[in-house]
């Protein structure tokens, strides 16, 4: 098990170049929504560092995900808390990590069930690419890039401190 770069620089790269980004979208009041587990502790950080006036919410998106029922294991499912009207608002979502895109669309799917928001940007600390679905990060932390059996794991919430492990 090896460690990547330290989270907090990577966090500190996110709130700078989605600042950015809200700046040249003309986005002043965006909402920010994290998906449970990893995608909620990075975002609470990004919420914090932005000084977002929204209250942050998180999704728990067990049940949206498409293999649902294939993966052997019975999700632990945490309450989805949005405490802010979703439509016509500009969201920033945040994941830990993008892989395939499935969980990413699976956040999408319950994001649409509470409302119709004005746009979805994606910030994610990780981007491993090899994509199974065409979904991109706008705001990403670092980018890399795995062998065959390895994956990352996000350990926190505190500290945060990003892993990659081989399969077991």
């Amino acid at each position: 098990m090896s460690e990547l770069a330290p989270v907090p620089s990577l966090l500190d790269r996110m709130r700078d170049d989605l600042q950015a980004l809200l700046h040249r979208r003309g986005i002043h009041d965006p909402a920010m929504i994290g998906i449970h587990s990893g995608g909620a502790w990075v975002a609470h950080e990004l919420h914090r560092r932005l000084d977002v006036g929204t209250p942050l919410g998180t999704l728990d998106i067990a049940f949206y995900r498409d293999d649902v029922g294939t993966r052997g294991v019975h999700p632990q499912v945490r309450p989805s808390n949005l405490p802010f009207a979703v439509d016509d608002r500009d969201i920033v979502l945040v994941d830990d990590v993008l892989y395939s895109g499935r969980t990413v669309r699976a956040a999408l799917n319950e994001i649409f069930d509470f409302g119709r928001p004005r746009r979805v940007l994606l910030a994610v600390l990780v981007d491993r690419g090899e994509r199974e679905l065409p979904i991109a990060a706008d705001v990403v932390g670092t980018r890399i890039t795995l062998d065959q059996g390895q994956r990352v794991k996000l350990h926190g919430p505190d500290p945060l401190e990003l892993t990659i492990q081989d399969a077991a």
